[in-house]
Formats: C-alpha cells, sequence, structure tokens
C-alpha cells in the first residue's frame, strides 16, 4: 500500500532534479553577488522603457547598503519596502540584505492602522515608500510610529527622468530623502559584514488567528534553499529566461520571483499594476517573457483582453499559477492560447519559504492539482480533527510538511509557532490549515481552506481580522464575516458581512448606516479585505456554545 514516507511523487520527477537537494551554506547574500559578477553586463530589469543591467544592481545596491551604515543600521535592523514592482525595491531589498538587515515588505495597499500596526511590530527604522503613499498615509501617521527614523522616498523619476523627483515634505523628528538622493551621494561600497545562513533575511506578515497579522520570520538558507530547488524544478536557464512576473514583491511569491531574476541572472519585466492588461501585453511582445507567474484571476482578465489572444506564444515555456485555485475549464481555455500544457499550478504559503508543492515541467502536470512535493520536501495528510494520524490516501486531510526552506518563528509571537510548528512523530512538522488529497502517483489536489479564510483574487483575508475592525464601529453590536463566489471571477471570492445592530442603532436608516460603515472601512482596512457586502440582521445565528454558526450562515 502506498504512504507517504514512500514519497510516491518521485518517480515523476523531471531528469536532473535531485530528490534529496539542500545547500546548507547558501545564503541570499551569497547568490546575489555571484550572479552580480557572473551576469554584470546582462540586462536584470525592465521598468517602463529602461533597461537595469546586473552591474548596475549592484552598483545602487551597494550605495543603499552604505547610506543604512551611515545612518547606523546594524545586521538584525529592519528595513520596510512600501511600494509596488519598482526597480527601486529591488535595489533596497539587496542592499538590505548585504549588510546584514531584515527586508519587510509593507503593503502598498496597506490601510494606515494597518501600517502604523506593522512598522511598529518590527520597530522599523527605515522605511522606503513611494511617493503617493508617503504623501497619503506616511505624513499622517509619523507621531504613531516613533521607532522609524529615516524615510526615503521613492519615485519613478528617480529611474526615468534625468532631472529626478521633486523634495519630498518634511517630517519632525524623522530624517527624509529621495532614492536619487541615495544613487547619486553616497559611494558604492560595502562594509564588511559576514551574513550567516541562519539569520532571519524577511519578516513578511501574513493573516493571524487572533485578527491580527504575523511576521513570518525567514532565513537566508531557507530562502536560498528554495530559489536553487526552483532553478533546478524549472530547468533555469540563466540569461537566457526573461520572468513576467504579476505577484507584487511585498507578497511572498512577488519577493520569490524577484529574487529569483537577481539571483540566477535572469531578466525581469516589472509589472507595477497587474491590473493594467494592455501594459502586461504590450510588455510581452516586446521582451517574449519565458516565464510568467500570476494569480489565476490576473490570468483570467488577460484572457477578456483582445490583444493577448494575439500574442506570439512560442517564447514561454511555463505560466505558473498560485496563490488561489485556477478552476480546470479556465486553465483549459488559457492554454488554447498560451499552448497545452504549460500552466503549472504550486502550493506556497508564507510561512513554507515559499513554494512545497508544484506540476513538474517535463513530465505531467495534472489539471486541477497543486502537482508534486518539492526536493526533500516531505508532506503528509493528517485526520482534520486530531491533527496525529495519517489519513489514507485519497483521503482528505490537513496538509503538513518538513524541509529546509520553511520559516523559523512568528515574530514576537511564541504561542503562535508552537501551534504551527508542531511534533509529529518525533519531529518538527508544519500544520499549514490547508485541505488537501492525494492520489496514488503523490499529486495533491486542495479541496478546501481554513474555514474563516476567504480568497480574493489571490489575497488571503481572514474574517477575524475584519470582525474585529468592524466591532470597532460604534453601531455594531455583532457580526461575522464570510464568503460569497465572485460571479466576475471564477474562482476568486467577495467578502460579506452579516451585521447585528445595537439597539439605539436599529430603527436608523440602512443605507445610510451601510454608507457609514463602508467608508468606516476604506479608513482602516486594505481594499481587498473590504466587505462588498453588507446584510443587516435582527439576531445572528448561534452554536450551542454562543459562538456565531458560520456554517448556517454560508
Amino acid at each position: 500500500m502506498t504512504s507517504y514516507d514512500q514519497r510516491p511523487w518521485l518517480k515523476f520527477y523531471d531528469k536532473g532534479v535531485d530528490p534529496d537537494f539542500t545547500s546548507p551554506d547558501a545564503t541570499c547574500v551569497n547568490l546575489l553577488e555571484k550572479s552580480f559578477i557572473d551576469y554584470a553586463d546582462h540586462a536584470a530589469v525592465q521598468f517602463m522603457g529602461a533597461t537595469l543591467t546586473f552591474h548596475q544592481l549592484d552598483e545602487y545596491s551597494q550605495k543603499f547598503a552604505a547610506f543604512l551604515t551611515e545612518i547606523g543600521c546594524v545586521p538584525g535592523d529592519v528595513v520596510g519596502l512600501n511600494m509596488p514592482n519598482f526597480p527601486q525595491y529591488l535595489i533596497a531589498l539587496a542592499g538590505t540584505l548585504r549588510v546584514g538587515c531584515i527586508a519587510s515588505g509593507v503593503s502598498p495597499l496597506a490601510a494606515p492602522k494597518e501600517m502604523i500596526y506593522q512598522l511598529n511590530d518590527l520597530d522599523a527604522k527605515v522605511l522606503v515608500s513611494l511617493d503617493a503613499i508617503y504623501e497619503g498615509i506616511v505624513l499622517k501617521i509619523k507621531d504613531e510610529v516613533p521607532g522609524l527614523s529615516h524615510v526615503v522616498v521613492a519615485s519613478a523619476a528617480d529611474i526615468l527622468s534625468p532631472s529626478g523627483p521633486g523634495t519630498p515634505a518634511p517630517l519632525e523628528g524623522k530624517t527624509v530623502l529621495t532614492f536619487r538622493e541615495i544613487l547619486d551621494n553616497y559611494p558604492a561600497k560595502l562594509p564588511e559584514r559576514i551574513v550567516k545562513p541562519d539569520d532571519v533575511c524577511f519578516i513578511q506578515y501574513t493573516g493571524g488567528t487572533t485578527g491580527l497579522p504575523k511576521g513570518v520570520e525567514l532565513t537566508h538558507n531557507g530562502f536560498a534553499t528554495n530559489i536553487l530547488q526552483w532553478e533546478q524544478w524549472i530547468g533555469f536557464e540563466h540569461e537566457n529566461e526573461t520572468i513576467l512576473s504579476g505577484f507584487p514583491f511585498f507578497h511572498v511569491a512577488g519577493l520569490l520571483f524577484g529574487l529569483i531574476g537577481m539571483c540566477l541572472g535572469g531578466r525581469q519585466v516589472l509589472i507595477p499594476d497587474p491590473r493594467n492588461t494592455s501594459h502586461i501585453c504590450d510588455e510581452f511582445a516586446r521582451f517574449k517573457p519565458t516565464i510568467m507567474a500570476n494569480v489565476p484571476t490576473f490570468y483570467q482578465m488577460l484572457l477578456q483582453d483582445p490583444m493577448f489572444g494575439k500574442l506570439d506564444f512560442s517564447s514561454i515555456k511555463v505560466c505558473i499559477s498560485g496563490a488561489s485555485p485556477f478552476p480546470v475549464d479556465a486553465i483549459k481555455e488559457f492554454e488554447k492560447i498560451v499552448g497545452k500544457g504549460k500552466i503549472a499550478e504550486g502550493l506556497g504559503l508564507t510561512e513554507t519559504g515559499v513554494v512545497i508543492i508544484a506540476n513538474p515541467q517535463e513530465n505531467p502536470k495534472k489539471l486541477g492539482t497543486i502537482g508534486i512535493p518539492f526536493q526533500s520536501t516531505y508532506v503528509k495528510l493528517v485526520d482534520l480533527n486530531t491533527g496525529t494520524n495519517e489519513v489514507p490516501i485519497g483521503q482528505e486531510g490537513e496538509i503538513i510538511v518538513r524541509g529546509p526552506q520553511l520559516f523559523k518563528c512568528y515574530h514576537n509571537k511564541p504561542e503562535e509557532t508552537a501551534h504551527a510548528l508542531r511534533n509529529f512523530q518525533g519531529e518538527k512538522w508544519l500544520y499549514t490549515g490547508d485541505v488537501a488529497k492525494m492520489d496514488k502517483d503523490g499529486y495533491f489536489t486542495i479541496v478546501d481552506r481554513t474555514k474563516d479564510m476567504i480568497n480574493v483574487s489571490g489575497y488571503k483575508v481572514f474574517s477575524r481580522e475584519v470582525e474585529d475592525t468592524l466591532h470597532e464601529h460604534p453601531a455594531i453590536e455583532c457580526c461575522a464575516i464570510v464568503a460569497m463566489p465572485d460571479p466576475d471571477r471564477p474562482g476568486s471570492e467577495l467578502v460579506k458581512a452579516v451585521i447585528q445592530l445595537l439597539d439605539s442603532y436599529r430603527d436608523k436608516d440602512r443605507a445610510e448606516l451601510e454608507q457609514q460603515i463602508m467608508e468606516f472601512f476604506k479608513e482602516n482596512m486594505s481594499p481587498y479585505k473590504r466587505p462588498r457586502i453588507i446584510e443587516f440582521v435582527d439576531q445572528l445565528p448561534l452554536t450551542s456554545v454562543g459562538k456565531v454558526d458560520k456554517k448556517v450562515l454560508r
């Protein structure tokens, strides 16, 4: 009888993929610096008509590193990166890592309250922020992030304009400068600092069961290992590859593809706005990518653009899909255009730093599955109730995983860490909360998600976080957040709020209240987390122990 320990998936590994691959001495820094030397004259970044070479990335990241050193940043200090997919993100990322500091992606979609929480939780010393976000949010929250000493304002003009950007408004008690000033005024010189494999390189935020996001600490070796696993898995051809990814760098999947490009000599076509399908089509036609990466929703948006169907897809060897399930019918429609067998789904979590399961490149890709486990990655399915017994092959269970790429811990949250990383059969395994089943060949299929998780165009929305925010509104006695299918985006969901009002508000005009609550969310939550539907009820259904019964609501 087949078992998980037998790793039935190994017989579907492509040629050249080592099932037990590890690289215990690798760090993101030594991968970056080797790439900067080996591919110095090759194009590294294409952005809005501008090209940066690997030599320029090397030089500019050294300048950013020199800036961090001069202002007193030491290994372990945190730099927040708050912008879309601009070249400055990659420059600051590499510079931060090269001086032993920790990078943390801060979503450009974050509401002021969310940004305040993350920056304070990190005790971030430096924030690199897009000029529009600086003016719209950072200026307003300056007094609520006391640990932040320096703000670097980034603009498209840093790269695209000979004259550079204008002068940003000052912040009392903090030093403000433009990214262009760093590129113009700091030397390309690195301090002598040794980065060790076990050092933390990223703290990426993900939703928490407490309602507050959790900072996931990822190590240099764990992340570097996942990059090298990808190199084997995809058959990466270094300077011959061109990556076009719609995943934002602040998202862990975008971070992975950004570093795959920088660390392995691949050219990256930066997409600041993945919803702008005409821009993507223009860039595709111009640069002929070999690798695409996106969430299913955005692939489906491309299908609706007449320009997309007219492109030449002969250069594409794989379209990687992740973050949410890609409906099989939609995959078939997509592959009618790009070519059969070119969509490859996979599974990654912030905590798994990043990818643990993916469809192979040459061997069969099974539509509707997320594929087979990566090298040196062990996966089991366990009973959903106990978490202690393996379920038979073909039966649904929670995915648990162990491997070299897993996270270190949750930042400042030891109880959450202990809940996620548990002992199973004498070893530490990550309990993912994802429900799947495995067939006899070792291919996994996601059949459910954590009950309270909502998937909005690939972004995970945790109902508890939305509910906690909603409870701050003075009119609300009780509420619950549930998912509704998005009729315009198959495979995606809408956030719905079911609200029980306080007695003193029950006679108020409901349309006016709904508008007030929507405005409240605009001030306190990212756009994708906000409820699109609000329903008022006299009484929320409760379980026998007094909890809101979401099963009934669904």
